[in-house]
This record gives C-alpha cells, sequence and structure tokens, in this order.
C-alpha cells in the first residue's frame, strides 16, 4: 500500500472517527490492514505520527479545542522512569494505579458541570476569564502573529466556601477541555519518591491530551515555603511541581510539523495564599491570580437569586430582605441556607398532612398515601422558613472564629452623641454610600484609639459603629497578618484591638522583642491604605500613655477620642438601654434614677452590674418586676470599679499624651 493511501486512512481515521491519539491509530491500521501488521512496530509508529503530525498543521485552526492532536512518545518517558527529578513529561504512566482511575472517574463527572452561568455574585471574574481564559483557547492563532501566549496558570483563593472549586470545574466546562482534578493530599505519598511520580503521572496525562486542565485542590498543603519546609520531601515536591509547570513534554518537541505547543492550564486553590513558595507565584506559573472574596450585599442577592432560579418559592420571597439578614454568609453557606429552608418547608407540610390522615386504627396511613400532582404543586419555600433556616446555619467565617455583623446599635450604648457623629461621618456614611465618596477622592481608611477608663463602653462602641454601618465585626485575638488578610476578602469590615496598650508598648525596651516584632506588622498592615480599602480599625485603651508614639500618628491610630465616664443624663439613657431586656416596674423614672448624686462615678459596666442585682433582689422577693425599692438596695452593693486613684492615674497619663500630641475631647 502506498504512502499516498496511509495519509489517506490517516486523514480519514483522524476527520471522520476523531482518532487523535498515535497508537490508537496505529492499533486501529495493524489490525484491519495485515500490511501494516508485518512492518515493525516503532518504525511504523515513528511514520504514522509524522503523517499525523503534517495532517494536525494543516487543519490546527479548523479544530475545535477539544479534538486536538493527542500524542505521546513512550520510548522518551521510558527513559526517565526511575530519575526522581525528571520533568513530568518524561515519565510514563503507571495505568494500573489509582490516581490514574480517579482522575479519569473525575474527568468523567465534570461532563454535566457547573457553568458560567450557575455562578452567582462574581461577574466582573467571569468577565475577565472569557477574556483572558476562554477567547485563547478558542482562537490560538489570533494570538500567535502579536507574540501573545495563554495564561499558564491561575491561582483562586478566598475564604473556604466562597466558590473557588466551582469556579475551576466551570472554566473547564466552559472551555470544553478535560480536566484532571486532584486534591493535593492525594498527591501526597508516604513511599520515597512516590509524591514526585504521581506529580509527573499528572501533568504526563494532562500534556497527553492537550489542550487541557490541571486543577489542584488545597494546594497550599503540598507547595508551602520551602524555607519553612519540615522535610525533604516538602521541598522536592515543591520543586518536582515547579519543574512540571515549566517544562512541556519532550516527546512534543520532537515533533517539527507541530507548530503550535501544547497547552495545559494549570488552576489551583488555597485560602492560605500567603503560605504558598513564592517561586509558584511568579509570571509564567500561575499568572493570575483571583481573589473570591465574601459576597456583599448584590453579590448574595444574584448568588441566591441562582440558587433559588429551580426551586417552588412563594410570592412573599424577597431575597434582599434575605441577603440583608445573612451577614458573614458565602456561598456555600448560602446553599445550605436554601437546602434547610426546603427542609423545613417539607417539615411543615408533612406535620400537616399527617394531622390530616392519622388515625387510631393506623396512625403512619399518612406515610405511606401517594401524593396527587395538585398536593405536590403546592410545595414551595416561604419566606418564613428562610429566615428560621438563617437561625440554623451558622456562616463558615464564625465557626472559624470569626464575628459577623453585631445586633448592637447605638441606642444600646446610651449618650455619647459626639461620638456617634465622628464616627458618622468618617465610618458609617463611607460604608453606606462608598461611591459618593469615592467620587470626590476620598480615602476614609482612618483608625480611632478610644481610651477611658475601663467599664466605660469601648468595645460596646466598636460593635455599635459596625452593627450600624452594616459591617462585619472582627475582634482581633489571634495573628495580625491573618486577621488583615481575612478582613479584606469580607469587607467592610472593622478590626477592633481591645486593650492595645498591651500589644504596642513603647519599642527599645529589654525583653520585649515578641512585642516588638507584632507591633512592627500592625504597623506595615496599618501603612497599605491601598490595600486595605474598606477596612477599619479601631482600638482601646485605657493606659494611653505605653502605646508607642509610631502608632498614634495620622493614617494609623491617629483619631484620638477620649470616652469619659458617663455623665447624669448618660447614665439615665444607658440604665433606660439595659432595662429593656428586663421587667422593670413602669413607675420606676430611670432617667431621674441615673441622674442621682448616689450613682455618680458609675460606669457603663457598673450600671450594668446594678441592673442585674436589682433584677436578682426582685427575684428573691417573688416580684412581678423591678421596682425603685429594688434599685436603691441594689445601689447599696455595688460600688464604682474604678477607683479614684485609677481615675487620678488615668489623668496622668492623659496629661503626658498631651504632652504629646494634639488630643481631641469630644
Amino acid at each position: 500500500m502506498t504512502h499516498r493511501r496511509l495519509s489517506y486512512e490517516i486523514e480519514a481515521l483522524y476527520k471522520k472517527k476523531n482518532m487523535t491519539n498515535v497508537d490508537e491509530i496505529v492499533d486501529h491500521l495493524r489490525s484491519n490492514f495485515p500490511e501494516y501488521n508485518r512492518q515493525k512496530h516503532q518504525p511504523f509508529r515513528r511514520h504514522v505520527q509524522q503523517r499525523l503530525g503534517q495532517i494536525v498543521k494543516s487543519t490546527w485552526t479548523d479544530e475545535p479545542p477539544n479534538k486536538r492532536l493527542k500524542t505521546h512518545d513512550n520510548k522518551s518517558e521510558s527513559k526517565q522512569r526511575n530519575s526522581s527529578t525528571a520533568t513530568c513529561s518524561n515519565v510514563d504512566e503507571d495505568k494500573s494505579s489509582a490516581g490514574e482511575s480517579k482522575i479519569d472517574i473525575d474527568h468523567q463527572k465534570m461532563i454535566n458541570g457547573p457553568r458560567f452561568r450557575d455562578l452567582g455574585g462574581m461577574n466582573q471574574v467571569l468577565e475577565e476569564l472569557k477574556i483572558k481564559v476562554l477567547f485563547p483557547i478558542f482562537h490560538p492563532h489570533l494570538y500567535q502573529p502579536l507574540g501573545l501566549r495563554p495564561i499558564s496558570g491561575i491561582l483562586l483563593h478566598g475564604p473556604p466556601g466562597c466558590g473557588k472549586t466551582m469556579l475551576a470545574r466551570a472554566i473547564a466546562n466552559e472551555s470544553e477541555l478535560p480536566i484532571y482534578e486532584i486534591s493535593a493530599t492525594q498527591l501526597v505519598s508516604g513511599v520515597s519518591g512516590a509524591s514526585e511520580e504521581n506529580i509527573r503521572n499528572l501533568f504526563s496525562k494532562a500534556y497527553r491530551t492537550a489542550p487541557s486542565i490541571v486543577f489542584i485542590d488545597e494546594i497550599d498543603s503540598i507547595a508551602s515555603k520551602r524555607e519553612n519546609a519540615q522535610s525533604s520531601m516538602e521541598r522536592r515536591i515543591v520543586t518536582q511541581l515547579l519543574s512540571c509547570m515549566d517544562q512541556p513534554p519532550r516527546y512534543y518537541k520532537d515533533i517539527d510539523s507541530l507548530s503550535i505547543p501544547p497547552y495545559v492550564l494549570v488552576i489551583a486553590a488555597t485560602n492560605r495564599p500567603d503560605a504558598l513558595d513564592p517561586a509558584l507565584r511568579r509570571p509564567g506559573r500561575f499568572d493570575r491570580e483571583i481573589l473570591l472574596p465574601s459576597p456583599d450585599h448584590n453579590a448574595k442577592v444574584e448568588i441566591l437569586s441562582v440558587l433559588t432560579s429551580k426551586l417552588q418559592v412563594g410570592n412573599d420571597f424577597d431575597l434582599s430582605k434575605l441577603a440583608r439578614c445573612t451577614p458573614g454568609f458565602v456561598g456555600a453557606d448560602l446553599a445550605a441556607l436554601v437546602h434547610e429552608a426546603g427542609m423545613l418547608s417539607m417539615e411543615r407540610n408533612i406535620k400537616m398532612r399527617k394531622s390530616e390522615l392519622s388515625n387510631e386504627e393506623d396512625p403512619d396511613a399518612w406515610l405511606r398515601h401517594p401524593w396527587t400532582t395538585e398536593e405536590s404543586g403546592k410545595l414551595h419555600i416561604t419566606m418564613g422558613d428562610v429566615e428560621e433556616a438563617a437561625s440554623m446555619v451558622q456562616p463558615s467565617s464564625k465557626r472559624e472564629g470569626f464575628n459577623c455583623i453585631p445586633v448592637v446599635k447605638w441606642e444600646d450604648v446610651g449618650g455619647l452623641d459626639s461620638l456617634r457623629k465622628k464616627f458618622e461621618r468618617y465610618i458609617i456614611r463611607p460604608i453606606k454610600n462608598p461611591e459618593l465618596y469615592k467620587q470626590f477622592g476620598l480615602h476614609c481608611g482612618k483608625g480611632f484609639l478610644l481610651d477611658g477608663p475601663p467599664g466605660c463602653g469601648k468595645t460596646l462602641i466598636a460593635m455599635a459603629v459596625a452593627g450600624e454601618a452594616g459591617a462585619n465585626f472582627i475582634h482581633i485575638k489571634r495573628a495580625v497578618r491573618t486577621i488583615f488578610s481575612r478582613a479584606r476578602t469580607c469587607s467592610p469590615c472593622i478590626l477592633f484591638l481591645d486593650e492595645v496598650d498591651g500589644l504596642t508598648t513603647e519599642r527599645g525596651q529589654q525583653g520585649g522583642w515578641v512585642v516588638e516584632r507584632l507591633l512592627n506588622q500592625l504597623l506595615v498592615e496599618l501603612d497599605g491604605a491601598e490595600q486595605r480599602s474598606g477596612v477599619y480599625v479601631i482600638g482601646a485603651t485605657n493606659r494611653p500613655e505605653v502605646i508607642d508614639r509610631a502608632l498614634l500618628r495620622p493614617g494609623r491610630l491617629g483619631e484620638l477620642l477620649h470616652v469619659p465616664l458617663p455623665s447624669p443624663d448618660d447614665r439615665g439613657l444607658i440604665l433606660q438601654a439595659l432595662a429593656k431586656k428586663k421587667p422593670v416596674d413602669t413607675t420606676v423614672d430611670l432617667v431621674a434614677f441615673g441622674k442621682d448624686d448616689s450613682c455618680n462615678s458609675l460606669s457603663g459596666a457598673d450600671l450594668a452590674a446594678l441592673m442585674d442585682e436589682a433584677a436578682m433582689i426582685a427575684v428573691e422577693d417573688e416580684s412581678q418586676g423591678v421596682t425603685a425599692e429594688h434599685l436603691e438596695l441594689a445601689l447599696k452593693k455595688v460600688h464604682p470599679s474604678v477607683s479614684v486613684e485609677r481615675m487620678m492615674s488615668f489623668r496622668d497619663g492623659l496629661m503626658i499624651m498631651l504632652m504629646s500630641f494634639s488630643f481631641r475631647w469630644v
């Protein structure tokens, strides 16, 4: 049979039967044509490979991405089988390994996976991916004349449950490319050299079916910084991953007829991007880093719209209201919320049906009784179901120890109108109307330092500001860098540093190197005004004189606000706020009681203790409510928590501050 006939057969197999694998074509020809079966395998295979390369080159721009050449060179792979430092493309895959079957199974699952239309709240990210990822895949020939190359890798990072894995699968489905999805922990093996072998095999499979996608979930567990690695195996894994991302397969270099190199897009996901080795984050590896933050109000409305688009919901279903009552929720939390609401709806309908169909003879008759089409059509999720589910589903951020939007309002603080106006100007209004402030070029990233004696309500004030602004609230209790990083992902957010004097004492003191390192990190984070857009910092202290002066300059905690003991009028307002949760007799005049001289020097915490003690006395008297007599008895037991000596010490510290800074009394 002539070479022309051979070319005809190869072209027919390639175009009509979609055979793109060299070995598959060789096996077909040798099994159907005895002439080829009598030839030596390797020379015949090389000849088929060359002819196929020419055919692919001539039809490259006409073929869709999922039909491009899939070849491999077993000979070049086997030469490097035993080398632990070989590139991923030079090692033959172990077809009996569990890793391969896992990858193949995952690829089959992706056929009917999510698409971009199934993702809500990330329109800007999706538009960028369409331009920078999908378009080059569908039109590679347009990029060559301009010397452009497609993105090599994408690093998706954000809090758990924000949709990183779902987005990676949607990219694969939109691009119509095979995806090899694997968790980072599946690549690690206890046998020496096996982990590197798994990585090489993974990329070898991807290059064999190029163009394709490799998705590594939780990549930080295998590619952390090498200088922090506790074993040589961890360093070798990172080195092997870098090598596989850098070098294309050697067998593709041997095919001169292929002018377009194989394309493998590497997508990785992590919620700890700073833990990755810096070498992974340079251009040519992970070219693009995409942050998927916690969804804001509008994003949550879009996510809920997608989640409920195929569900039966009531006419009273208000997505905007639902988004407002789910602070701190990410996409996974909202999906769990909708599922829980569906379960509550079903339970409600089952209870109604049970009461209608149950009888004494057969109490379980409702269980087997069939549902008519009309009855099943009446099943729907009401707004009440969703609101009840919202109180049952705990958001991911709260499970991690981060607070959501507090339920504290300014009325719960009582008084301090001057402080309220200050926070309204610099925090609350900028959060509620960000576009207006942006239009005038205002960056309200100011930090505040609340100082005052213990128990005067500094923490409550910070929580009230967050509650009034509808912002997330994080009480700093752990690593500074981690806290600021998380705050940026869930902005607008208010960071509260309680007892900041314990973290930021004067530098240079003997034995204070730990505090000095912490202070330096805090100063670095506070200086990143552009990076912490939407993140506001409030500190609190009752020892302002010991705080390092560098922390108090403008741009850091430069707005110094004094929180005094409550005035007589403020005491009455505080008592009224505290009385909302207690059965206080209507004859009690709390405003007049707060103005009494016997309440002088009582802080907000002291007044709360006073109300609790009065309520306890009322319980012991078996009274129906708290009376003025109970308050008088409680006042004899509660004493000011801030002594005269402590107030004098605080005033001395305040004088020291006045000598160094222009302190603002508000």
